[in-house]
Formats: structure tokens, sequence, C-alpha cells
């Protein structure tokens, strides 16, 4: 399916992994349609990682860097940057092959275009493991025409020079050429062959995996000249906002902009034009004003007299749907991944526990909402926009103008926090609609914090139902998993009513666990408002239930949870993805990355050691275990609670061992896992979007709360695991970090009370029991 999955994905202009949730959603309803391309063109060996996505991957320096006369570097950037650090990442990569004086460096972000640049969606926690061979590449290949410039211009063989920070040296006789000097002769060479190449060592990085490198945009940041999706400006422009359908799939049945349209400032009152059908991502309806300023705009919208047609999802009511997937989890589901004899195993048990949890939805909540500015002049578009998906925005712009999109260039700004939300780029859309509206006037949308809240594709909300049978000895020799969510999947297509293989291969049917009998089962769910992928996506429910699960196992049988979860992985060994029905595998090769339970167990035997498990705490106070394999990494976390008679929790100390392979910013890494526990903390005590008639019950802050600073931990320790060995394949590092803090953090809260939490976010339940 790998192969198909590629060729089709490339041809229709979607990720691979986009194409594989709707060719798992759909069935044999792709495989007929595309059936004769499929047998005339699939290739004979499946694409895998960054070669498995729309537009592959560019290596040609002259695409991706320029030296001055000058001296100065500049490098290209060409994927979002959301405070993952990739615009320092990238470029360190860049320089490092080239042997680039970093504080000689620029970086420059590109616009949308993959067929130059290659793929650029950000996401999937992959712009690292797809793009480290090709930046090589691309530095390697500037620095060797830097020294065939050199060799060139003193007459001598190439083997005698040598590139070295930001010069060129003849070895015999030490004279020096800066690359300012040599730029403009060595643009004109021919581009060495992937097979000329000569890559460094690793023992001669000046760069990867060193740390100490400052952040490419640090100061801009910090002393506001950093630009943002709203910071774009220009004389002329309009500012608008939206009144959209409060329930998915609704309508405007009707409106009076009268008085919105009389409101000071206010320029134009307009109901928003009907999505198009062929694009990724949906506008939804709705009616627009644009004014003058963002706050004449809002005032305006206050106005508006609006009677919504709500549609199908118009009864969805958050609390009834928990029940109705309750049901659902205690009846058998869709099969997914069996081995040995469960039911047999189940009647021969000693003793059989079971157990159910419950994830609500998650808003992205990012500190920066939906943004973007759209401008028409000519028959031509410019975008800005915090996007995760340049082409996918300009694409989904221009089918709504009805344009190429070789006539739309999209800007990509710095993301003030994506998490998955600005991979959907319906704001972009919207912008570039309006701006046709105003003939072509500059036209900024904003979202308010409440617009965000109530429209946002929410992580999924899920009920995982788990039960175990237990030897005498507190072994599990049975294991039963069914887990209930609406599928994100239902973005391209509303009648999908499974997990696709991708949301399936997050931590459920890809568990490690060395059990002899295991049925991992998928029963139906339909999705009553809109969904998309947040990070981490669904390793969240997953990890939360199955690492809950194994601390109460280990506590039913009076065991350590360490000493147990690390009998249940088993001894070292590496698991063909394909052997546990993964199809998946991040769109990575099954025999490159397998799930390697070596580095699981050290992970856990890391942080249990450094975070000093099993210490004697205090009356209030306990310790939670946690580890999960998600994005080709390994992590483990230790939370550590003290919670008073009232129930209040307080974080002391969480820490963190990761392992994702060789580690091109090691600083960055630490930054990311810092986050990571923060926002994992954040949803697992407050995250949580409710719904009512269809619509979002949460407004702002104060309803959807978030993890404050005094509430943060007061010692955050990260624990890299080192490799020197290069081969070694990257994991992911942006999303992995996350599935493991709210588990670690509700088996603290059982260390520490008795009480055990199944239900996210805890809020008030960590009350001691009596």
């Amino acid at each position: 399916m790998s192969a198909v999955a590629n060729e089709l994905a490339s041809s229709e202009g979607v990720s691979r992994r986009e194409f594989l949730l709707r060719l798992q959603a759909m069935g044999g309803l792709l495989l007929v349609a595309h059936g004769l391309r499929i047998a005339k063109a699939a290739p004979t060996d499946p694409k895998y990682g960054a070669e498995g996505m729309p537009h592959g991957t560019v290596d040609n320096p002259l695409v991706f860097l320029a030296v001055g006369d000058d001296g100065w570097v500049t490098i290209v950037v060409h994927r979002s940057e959301m405070g993952q650090g990739v615009r320092t990442g990238m470029p360190l990569i860049v320089a490092d092959e080239l042997d680039a004086d970093w504080t000689k460096v620029r970086v420059q972000q590109a616009p949308a275009d993959e067929e130059k640049y290659g793929n650029q969606d950000t996401d999937g926690s992959r712009s690292t493991r797809h793009f480290i061979e090709p930046m090589r590449r691309c530095g390697a290949a500037a620095r060797m025409m830097l020294e065939q410039a050199a060799a060139l211009t003193w007459r001598v063989p190439a083997a005698e020079v040598r590139a070295v920070n930001h010069e060129v040296v003849h070895q015999k006789t030490g004279r020096k050429l800066g690359y300012g000097a040599l730029a403009k002769r060595a643009a004109k060479l021919p581009v060495p062959s992937r097979e000329a190449l000569r890559l460094k060592t690793p023992q001669e990085f000046r760069y990867l995996g060193k740390g100490g490198v400052p952040l490419a945009d640090g100061h801009d940041i910090v002393t506001g000249k950093a630009q943002y999706g709203i910071d774009p400006w220009f004389k002329d422009m309009s500012f608008a906002v939206i009144a959209r359908s409060p329930v998915l799939g609704g309508s405007v049945k009707q409106f009076d902009g009268t008085a919105a349209a009389s409101a000071p400032g206010v320029q134009k009152v307009l109901q928003m034009p009907a999505t198009v059908a062929t694009a990724k991502f949906h506008i939804l309806a709705g009616v627009a004003v644009i004014a003058n300023s963002t706050g004449a705009a809002i005032a305006g919208r206050k106005l508006l007299k609006i009677e919504w047609e709500d549609g199908a999802n118009g009864s969805y009511d958050s609390e009834a749907y928990h029940a109705a997937l309750h049901e659902s989890a205690r009846q058998p589901g869709k099969v997914v991944r069996e081995s040995g004899n469960v039911d047999t195993a189940f009647q021969s048990s000693a003793k059989s526990i079971e157990a159910e949890y419950y994830i609500p939805h998650i808003g992205h909540a990012t500190m920066e909402p939906p943004a973007a500015v759209a401008r028409i002049v000519n028959g031509k578009c410019e975008v800005w926009a915090p996007t995760q998906a340049p082409q996918v925005t300009r694409e989904d712009v221009a089918k709504h103008l009805g344009i190429t999109p070789e006539n739309v260039t999209v800007h990509v700004t710095l993301l003030g926090g994506g998490f998955g939300r600005k991979s959907k780029p319906d704001f972009a859309t919207e912008a570039a609609l309006l701006s046709q509206a105003m003939e072509g006037r500059p036209v900024k949308v904003t979202w308010t914090r409440d617009d965000d809240l109530h429209h946002d594709f929410l992580h999924t909300v899920s009920v995982e139902y788990l039960k175990a049978g237990v030897a005498a000895d507190g072994k599990v020799n049975a294991w039963l998993h069914r887990s209930v969510a609406p599928s994100l999947a239902t973005i391209f297509d509303p009648r999908i009513n499974h997990e696709v293989a991708a949301e399936l291969g997050m931590g459920f049917i890809n568990m490690p666990y060395d059990i002899p009998n295991l049925r991992l089962e998928n029963p139906e769910a339909g999705a009553h408002c809109r969904i998309g992928w947040f990070r981490s996506v669904s390793n969240i429910p997953h990890a939360f239930a199955i690492q809950s699960f194994v601390s109460e196992l280990a506590a039913s049988a009076s065991k350590n949870h360490r000493d147990y979860l690390l009998e249940l992985i088993g001894p070292a060994r590496k698991i063909d993805p394909r052997s546990q029905q993964d199809s998946w595998n991040h769109g990575e090769s099954p025999e490159r990355y397998p799930v390697d339970t070596g580095r699981l167990r050290h992970v856990v035997e890391t942080v249990t050691q450094e975070a000093g498990w099993g210490k004697t705490l205090a009356r209030g106070r306990g310790q939670g275990l946690a580890a999960h394999y998600s994005f080709l990494s390994y992590s483990a976390a230790v939370v550590e609670v003290e919670i008073d008679e009232q129930g209040r929790i307080k974080v002391p100390r969480v820490d963190v061992a990761f392992d994702c392979g060789p580690q091109v910013n090691p600083e960055r890494i630490r930054s990311q896992l810092e986050g990571a526990v923060i926002m994992g903390l954040s949803l697992a005590m407050f995250g949580e979007i409710t719904f009512k008639r269809g619509r979002s019950q949460q407004d702002n802050f104060h309803q959807y709360r978030v993890t404050r600073m005094n509430e943060a931990p007061g010692d955050i320790r990260v624990h890299l695991i080192p490799t020197t060995d290069w081969s070694i394949p990257l994991g992911g590092v942006g999303e992995p970090g996350v599935p493991a803090i709210a588990p670690a953090l509700c088996n603290a809260v059982f260390a520490a009370t008795g009480k055990r939490i199944r239900r996210l976010p805890i809020k008030d339940q960590a009350r001691r029991s009596t």
C-alpha cells in the first residue's frame, strides 16, 4: 500500500500522510477510481520518508544558499518556524557542512513553492529527519564549489585546498581567500554530483550536536522586530472579522447587517462565499465585517443579526456523546490487531482487571490566534500568513479565487504557536476572499480568542477501554484494548467512522509490550465538530490510557511500577512494525525504523534513576511514571506532585529522558521537551472543550484554562540519551515529549492520594482518599 500511496499522493498533490488517511477511510473506492494508474504507474519499491512526500526533497545549493561579495552567507529555510527552532536548526546543518562562520550567516524564509524547495509541510515532527541529508549535501556542494573556485584562482589542484571557517586555505602555502572573494566564480561552477560530494565525518562537525548556538531569530523576537502573522501592515489596509457558523455544517439562513454597516469605521458587510469543494481545508459559512480597524470590525460584528441553520450537528452534546462512546467501548469493534487467543487466555487467568479512560476535545489555543493578510494586484494574490502548510495555503487560495497557484505568493511569517492548527489555512483563504471582495485592497483577517476556541480543528475526544487477564504472579497474559474516537480524517470525508492508519499507529497497534495474547479493537465513532491534528495527535489518548492502566496493574500485583513496566516491555528486541499491523510507521521504512524496545527500556531506566524513583516522600507527595514511543523517538517521564488537603496539585519537579537518535541542536531539543512538559500538564489539568446544541461552550482563557507561570514545575530536568553514531536515523522532537506527561501526572496523583484519575482533565479530582 505504501507504493500506491506514494504514487497517488504525489499525483494528487497531497502529502503521503494525508493520502494514507483518505485511502484508509475510503477503502476500495480509491483503488477502483485509480485502478488503471496503479497498474501502470505503481513503482516497484515504496518511497519512504521525505521521498514519499509530495515534491520530495531538493538539495541544490543554488536554491538554498547564496554568498555575497561581503562574505555574508544567506541560507533559505523552507519550513515554518513556530518555536521549535527550525529556522536555526536547518541553516545550522548547511552552515556546518559549508564550514561557515555562524556569526556571518543570515536566514531567509522561503515562500510557498514546493517545486523549487521540496516539501514544505511542517508537521509530523519530521523537518529535520527528512531534510538533514539534503541540507548537508547543499552545504557540502557549496563548500566544494568554493574550494574549486580557489583552486582555479591559484591554479593549483583542488586537493591542495580546504575550506576552514569561512575561508579557503591553500595548505601548501598558507594562502587564504574569504568566501566573499570566491562567491561569484564559485556560483558559475557546476554543482557536484551526489556521488562526488565529500561530507564531513561527525568528528569534523563544528555545530551539529554541540549546542551553544544562538537562535537565528532570538534578538528580533525579544526586541519585538520579528514578524508574526498578525504583524503585516499596509497603508490602505482594511481589517476584518467574521461571524462563523457556530455548528459544524451550519449555514446562514438569513441575516440583517444594516446596523453593523452603519457602525463607525465599518466599510462593508457581506456573507462569506461558499467554500470550494476541491479545497483541502474548507472555510466556514458566515458573515464578514470589514472596517478601518480590527476594533471597529469587532464592534460592527456585535451588531449583526444572524439566523443560523444548524444542520445535522445542531444537537451535539459532548456529555451525551461521552455516554455513547462508553457504550461503544463495551461492545466488540473492528479488530485491528490480534495475536494468540485472547478469549481463552482470559478464561484461564487468575483474575481480570479492567478500566476505562476518557479524554475530551482539546483546543490548540496557540498564543497567536489565526490571522492573515492578503492583497490582489493585477490578478495576482499575495498572502502573509503563519502557516505550517505553505503549499496547501497557496493551492487553497488559488482554488477559491479561481486563479492558478502560480499567481499566488504565500509569505510565511513566524508562527505564534502552531501545534497542528496552522496546518489548516482556512484563515488565509478567508483573507484572500475578502481582499477580492474589496477589489484587491489588502485585508487582514483576525481571529479573536473566542473565534479560535469556537471554530478550532480540535483534538479528538476518545474513550479507551482496557482489560487485562493476569496470572497469580501478576504477569499479564491477555490484553484487550478498545479505542473509540472520531477520526481527524473526517476533515476530508465526514462519512469516516473509524480511526485511520495514522491514528492507529500512534501508540495503539504498535504498542510494543511482550504479551502473548492480545486483541486491539476500534469501534465506530462519528465526528460532530471540526477535528484535526494536535501536537502528538492520537498518541495522547493512547498513552494516557495504556500508561495509566500499567500503573493500575502494577498496584494490583503489589509490584514496583518501574519494574512492572520493564517486565511488560520485555527484553531488548527490534520489532518490525508490519508484524504489529502498522502499515503507516510515520511514513518511514520498517527496516530502517523498527520499534526498538531496548531504547524504550533505556529511557525508563534513565529517567527513574535520575529522578530518584522510589525515594521516601512526605505525606501528600508522590511520583508517577510513564513511557511512550512516538514519532520514531522514545520518551519517559517521572512527575513528582505535592497535593494539599483541598486537592490542589503542585508539581515541584519533572524528569524526562529522551532518545531521538543523533541530536542536531541539543538546546532546542531541551526547550521543546520543557515546552512539552508544560503543555502536557496543561491539557491534563485543565484542557477541555465541551459542546451543547452543537456549540463550543468555552469562550476564552477564563473557561479554557492553560497552565500559568505559578503553576508550572519549579524544576524540569531533561536527560538526553547521547549517541555518537550518526548512522542511526533521526527521530522526531517537537511532539513525542507530550504523551507521557498526563499519565505520569495522574500516576503521581495516585501515589500521593490513592485516587485514580481516569477522566481528563483532572480539575478537582485529586482530593485524597480517606
